[in-house]
């Protein structure tokens, strides 16, 4: 699944430590986000969401 978390993180001068920091996760969890190699869970996508003041449907796109 395509994520723009990284361009979101990035834009905001967030490392992935800190961001992971944020919202209670590991480094590697947010690393496997990125790279499309984790799709969260509901609650972690909602909370991503919540952090970049988006939608979960603006952030995670199951079509590209």
């Amino acid at each position: 699944m395509h994520n723009d978390v990284r361009e979101r993180r990035l834009e905001r001068g967030l490392s992935q430590a800190a961001l992971a920091r944020a919202l209670d996760v590991s480094r590697q969890t947010i690393n496997s986000i990125e790279t499309g190699k984790y799709t969260p869970s509901l609650p972690l996508a909602l909370a991503l969401a919540r952090a970049f003041e988006t939608t979960v449907e603006e952030m995670f796109d199951a079509d590209h």
